[in-house]
């Protein structure tokens, strides 16, 4: 049995993002928790707050014990870009791309 929760249209770039995703992929959920508590990045608080809401699913939709957790699965994929631009000198234009992402994390029960 597995639970699911997704970030959508987060404002933080996807590479950014899947830094952390592999510090924290197969690991148990306290090991998962206390490595995002303790790392110096930005996309750090959005997936705490996103594995909270998929043990949050697990235990609430599914009835599995949250001492058996642990992150099975977890990637992101590039959300919209919102393009921006910057004037330059001599007239021109350059764009800027903000960058989203859409994170999709997965809990299991370990057997």
């Amino acid at each position: 049995m597995e639970a699911r929760a997704y970030l959508k249209n987060t404002r933080i770039a996807p590479r950014k993002v899947q830094i952390v995703l592999d510090l924290i992929r197969g690991k148990d959920i306290e090991n998962a928790t206390a490595i995002l508590k303790h790392t110096p990045k930005a996309a750090c608080e959005h997936l705490l707050k996103l594995l909270n809401s998929a043990v949050a699913n697990a235990e609430h939709n599914h009835g599995m014990d949250r001492d058996f957790l642990y992150v099975s699965e977890c990637f992101v994929s590039p959300g919209p870009i919102m393009k921006r631009i910057m004037p330059r000198a001599h007239g021109r234009a350059f764009r800027i791309n903000k960058r989203t992402s859409n994170v999709t994390l997965v809990v299991s029960e370990k057997l």
